[in-house]
């Protein structure tokens, strides 16, 4: 695709975060599956839930535009998907409460790369005068957030404690 102007890099950011959310619907049960504590576990299903409706609201305001939101690869979010998916390879040497720890680590990696691009897609919308696709998309950055505030709140209460805690085992 052409970029020409804002708009068009408007649309080409909305593809990759419609890529990102999709790469992340089928990580997120897997990092569920390997988690141990069962707060973790339904931390990630509960965002499996949103990343489904957020990748839907996405796809919704690129055809709102008269543009496929489909056929473009988010390289970003494949990376940080690997990098989950090396440390789930390694599931059987690490200990499980370590292993919750990276998982977080990792989660929040992607929480971080979604907050910023909702941020910018944000700002181009509302210079766009797009008001709905707006909306959509900061309440879309405010629950990426508050999903990285539920991952802090579980590192620092609960799982990175355990972890520490193994280590002293």
């Amino acid at each position: 695709m052409k970029m020409n102007n804002l708009k068009d890099l408007y649309i080409e950011q909305l593809r990759d975060l419609y890529s990102a959310e999709s790469q992340l619907v089928e990580a997120l049960p897997l990092m569920a599956k390997a988690a141990t504590h069962p707060e973790l576990r339904q931390a990630f299903e509960k965002h499996l839930e949103q990343t489904k409706k957020q990748r839907e609201d996405v796809g919704k305001i690129v055809q709102d535009l008269g543009e496929k939101p489909d056929g473009h690869t988010c390289e970003a979010m494949k990376g940080l998907i690997k990098e989950a998916s090396e440390l789930l390879a390694k599931k059987s040497q690490v200990d499980a409460d370590v292993m919750d720890a990276g998982l977080i680590a990792a989660a929040q990696r992607v929480e971080h790369y979604e907050i910023a691009g909702y941020g910018t897609v944000c700002a181009y919308a509302k210079m766009l005068g797009e008001t709905e696709a707006h909306n959509t998309l900061h309440r879309i950055a405010g629950e990426e957030g508050d999903t990285d505030k539920t991952l802090t709140e579980l590192a620092m209460s609960v799982i990175n404690m355990d972890a520490m805690q193994s280590a002293a085992d």
